[in-house]
């Protein structure tokens, strides 16, 4: 599968990669070996030596160096070999291995896997939400066994929350709601507004909003390549404009391990200066949506990808619903970023 390089991608959350330990990854196909070095900053390089080809993730991080354990060889963040204990000691020239840059940001550690030189931190999307000393962030990650592409269609198609999660996040009037879609440059919005709309439990305490409310629930989705999305959801008694309402914000990142699983990290927030609070009403947010995500998104769409097996997703002439305009505008718009930087990367040949 092609992916796109040129990008900033999730790679895991923060506090998953801890001072003084090595965590691996699979992304796009890559096992990528991460570690903080002394100064705690992140570093991220090729998890394979290429003396015998072992995972250095079986070696052990001293200090801002990533030890081999099968021959004793160490390399630090810039994927260059700085100790050889062998004979003379000379470093073979040839002992080095791929280094990705990686930013710390948004509560976030994010990847760039293609073009060194490009890599940009101010590509990176905003979503501040998640910016640690401005909330408290409940972080979840699910791993799903499905294309990350359909991830992405998923959420870029929240009319399905009525059918498939009508006790927890959807209604009757979700799927007549009034729907459209912009396109600013690389970025796609999708936009849902349902009225007189009577929403689940969870829903109204997740919102704000005194049970049994007849409401006008909007659900906005903004979508950046290659699959970074942030919904924002709010509702305000049926007839008030969107300015009575409290808005609240449900960023989703999918970055694929392989053609058929990804990661899934989500998340939901709390201002700081609600305190402890602020942190149980986040995990509340948190472990609500994890239920239907987990059990019903889930297995809906592993079924999913086992049922096209190995087909391109256009090849199987999908029918279409004014609800998936946002889906295809996104397909679209990524399949033209592969294309446009496949053609950058082709060597010009001389005739």
């Amino acid at each position: 599968m092609n992916y796109l390089r040129n990008t900033w991608y999730v790679a895991a959350w923060n506090t998953e990669i801890n001072p003084g330990a090595l965590f691996t990854r699979t992304l796009l196909n890559e096992p990528v070996l991460f570690f903080r070095d002394e100064n705690g900053k992140i570093q991220a390089i090729y998890d394979r030596c290429p003396h015998r080809f072992v995972p250095l993730s079986k070696g052990k991080l001293s200090g801002s160096e990533v030890q081999c354990s099968y021959h004793g060889l160490k390399f630090d963040g810039t994927g260059g070999c700085t100790h050889n204990p062998h004979g003379d000691g000379k470093i073979p020239r040839a002992a080095v291995v791929k280094r990705y840059p990686v930013v710390e940001k948004y509560s976030m550690i994010w990847i760039w896997m293609g073009d060194v030189a490009k890599a940009d931190e101010a590509l990176i999307p905003d979503f501040s939400c998640q910016d640690p000393s401005r909330f408290a962030v409940a972080k979840g990650y699910l791993y799903a066994q499905a294309n990350y592409v359909l991830e992405s269609d998923n959420i870029l198609d929240l009319s399905h929350i009525e059918f498939l999660h009508p006790g927890s996040l959807g209604s009757e009037s979700v799927s007549k709601a009034a729907t459209s879609v912009e396109e600013e440059g690389n970025t796609i919005w999708s936009y849902r507004q349902t009225s007189a709309e009577i929403l689940p439990d969870f829903v109204y305490t997740a919102l704000g909003v005194e049970h049994g409310t007849v409401v006008d629930r909007w659900i906005d989705v903004r979508w950046n390549a290659p699959a970074n999305m942030l919904i924002f959801v709010g509702a305000t008694p049926t007839g008030q404009p969107r300015s009575e309402g409290r808005e609240s914000y449900f960023p989703q990142f999918f970055t694929p391990e392989t053609d058929t699983t990804t990661h899934y990290w989500y998340s939901t927030q709390a201002p700081v200066e609600m305190g402890e609070e602020g942190q149980i009403f986040a995990q509340a947010q948190l472990d609500g949506l994890t239920e239907p995500f987990s059990k019903e998104d889930l297995p809906m769409l592993e079924a999913q990808q086992i049922s096209m097996g190995e087909a391109d997703f256009w090849s199987l002439k999908p029918v279409l619903l004014p609800g998936d305009a946002a889906a295809v505008r996104a397909r679209r718009a990524l399949d033209k970023l592969i294309l446009e930087e496949s053609a950058a990367n082709i060597p010009a040949v001389n005739v």
